[in-house]
């Protein structure tokens, strides 16, 4: 080597050295899992005057969360030096410094995964955005992140790059928070799919890995065909037993089950949001803004028409039967049909009004309806009509894959409702203005029999009477279920039961993971004794099952089918194209 070269190395090593030390560092200590308590330092480096960090006011769900309520002893230093933070609001503060600023502060997680965070003796789950302070204008930078004072036996696992046992770093903060972190003595496993390495994290009991790997196997597997790619070398599934719902990631999922039968269904939903939302993404929702909300058309085709390939993917990968799907289809067409707010609120109101999910009241029928929803059928509807366009050579997958090429690969944002008809005209070569105008922007009541028809499908009804009981619930740590809204003048009500209250579950027995599939056991006017946790009191409660009846809707194959109805059902059913 020469004088030269060697001087070169050196310098190389040098400036290596500076980007180490120029990262951005978090170090989180599991401090009290008992009382969930956590403690973090961070240091930012190359401070030139003045520093502002931020709290996120939201992460995980369209609502605004305040997590900064669970922050506290927030400090600031500089070497020895103390210095003074000044609050600039809520979840905002700057200091003046030179050099290197260390933040130390405490915050206390016992929430739910997968919206929430949590440390207790058994685990911790993180959202780091619900955790970490961030630099607003210093997001691209690189950061990393250690967790230190882990129990004997503990390990972590996220979907980031590994820096030492239980450490990770990524190429900036949103990169960083956009992988949930699971520490503890979980149960994992992992298996190839195509060129791709499929990673399964359980926590709180055990699936069966036999059962888990092949249902992912034909989920992954068929949703990278349909998308002619996967975007990640490694994905990760983190399941948590107990709960309900799942958030998706750039390159994970966490998910929390009630009943190990629900896997396929919302892992299939999940890992479909790998393109529709992750990469695919509206306008709308870029860049991602921390501190307010972002108002969005676009949540029924990001969230629906991902619920759409949610279950077309079950029935085209072979977990559920083509009537399986079609009895999908009926519930979802009566859950809306049931909702009197179908006459006012769109599909792209829904979307809009996502911000208000966190007040209970609005939820009601009669208040709103879901934009996964109408969403999903809005989807189906879609592929129908463009297939009938094509005679059956184009569907809604051209679709998908034509935004993935044309946004998503090309790093760019598509605008709302507006790009989604722009590309299902490009994919059928004909007009789709009406369908938008009176079905996803407006209200007008959809013709079921007639969009469905050329798919050789009908739609049949039938008055139906079943049990209510008045109230709204969510599932809750111990097998409790929290009640979220009580309806006026309901079962519930009428039985003295509030929001906040718990409901313990009869001993043996567990509750489903909703009220509404809780009501569909009972009968009309059935009294049930319920033990009730209000605070400190615990309750004995008498409910009885109210009534309520609606249209049941079900989609049923014509009797006779043309040719072109044929093939246009078995593309749908198939995901086929001719």
């Amino acid at each position: 080597m020469t004088k030269t070269s060697a001087g070169r190395l050196v310098a190389l090593l040098l400036v290596a050295a500076a980007t180490a030390r120029a990262e951005i560092r978090y170090r989180v200590t599991l401090e009290d899992p008992v009382r969930h308590r956590v403690a973090v330092e961070m240091t930012v480096p190359d401070v030139k005057g003045r520093l502002t960090v931020a709290l996120p006011a939201w992460y995980a769900t369209y609502q605004i969360r305040d997590f900064v309520w669970r922050l506290s002893q927030l400090e600031a230093c500089s070497g020895h030096e103390r210095l003074q933070l000044e609050p600039l609001d809520q979840q905002t503060w700057a200091v003046q410094a030179q050099g290197s600023v260390v933040l130390r502060y405490r915050m206390l997680w016992d929430d739910e995964p997968p919206f929430g965070s949590v440390l207790d003796p058994r685990h911790a789950f993180f959202n780091l955005a619900e955790l970490l302070l961030y630099v607003p204008e210093r997001r691209r930078e690189p950061v990393a992140v250690e967790f230190a004072g882990l129990p004997a036996g503990w390990h972590a696992a996220a979907e980031l790059e590994p820096d030492g046992p239980a450490g990770f770093r990524a190429p900036g903060y949103d990169a960083l928070v956009d992988a949930p972190v699971e520490l503890g003595t979980f149960d994992a496993f992992s298996f190839p799919v195509g060129t791709a390495r499929v990673r399964v994290v359980v926590d709180g009991g055990r699936l069966d890995h036999a059962q888990v790997q092949a249902a992912l196997e034909r989920i992954v597997g068929y949703q990278t065909r349909l998308m002619g790619e996967m975007p990640c070398a490694e994905y990760l599934f983190i399941y948590h037993l107990g709960g309900r719902g799942g958030m998706e990631h750039a390159c994970s999922t966490a998910i929390s089950l009630g009943r190990p039968e629900g896997l396929p269904g919302v892992s299939a939903h999940e890992f479909f949001h790998l393109w529709n939302v992750k990469r695919i993404r509206p306008q709308s929702l870029e860049p991602v803004d921390y501190e307010h909300p972002m108002w969005t058309r676009a949540l029924w085709f990001a969230e629906g028409v991902t619920s759409t390939y949610g279950a077309l993917t079950l029935v085209r990968s072979g977990l559920w039967t083509p009537e399986q799907y079609l009895e999908h289809l009926g519930e979802q067409i009566t859950e809306l049909q049931a909702r009197p707010a179908r006459q006012w609120q769109s599909a792209e109101e829904s979307s809009l009004d996502a911000w208000l999910e966190k007040y209970p009241g609005y939820f009601r029928p009669e208040r709103s309806i879901s934009y996964y929803n109408k969403g999903e059928l809005l989807g189906v509807l879609l592929d129908v009509q463009i297939r009938e366009a094509t005679e059956n050579r184009r569907s809604l997958d051209d679709v998908l894959r034509w935004m993935n090429e044309q946004f998503a690969h090309r790093g760019r944002f598509y605008r709302d409702s507006a790009d989604v008809r722009a590309a299902v005209e490009q994919v059928a070569g004909r007009d789709f203005g009406g369908f938008f105008e009176r079905y996803v922007a407006g209200t007008e009541e959809i013709p079921w029999a007639e969009l469905l028809r050329p798919a050789g499908l009908g739609v049949e009804q039938q008055p139906v009477e079943r049990a209510d009981v008045g109230m709204i619930w969510q599932p809750a740590p111990g097998g409790e279920v929290e009640v979220v809204s009580v309806e006026p003048g309901g079962a519930a009500a009428a039985a003295g039961l509030m929001p906040g209250d718990r409901l313990v579950a009869p001993a043996g027995a567990s509750w489903p993971a909703s009220a509404r599939q809780w009501a569909a056991t009972l009968v009309p006017g059935q009294q049930v004794a319920l033990t009730v946790r209000r605070g400190a009191q615990t309750l004995a409660v008498t409910l009885r099952a109210g009534s309520l009846r609606y249209i049941r809707y079900r989609v049923v194959r014509l009797a006779e089918m043309t040719p072109r109805q044929r093939r246009i059902l078995d593309g749908l059913l198939a995901g086929r194209t001719d």
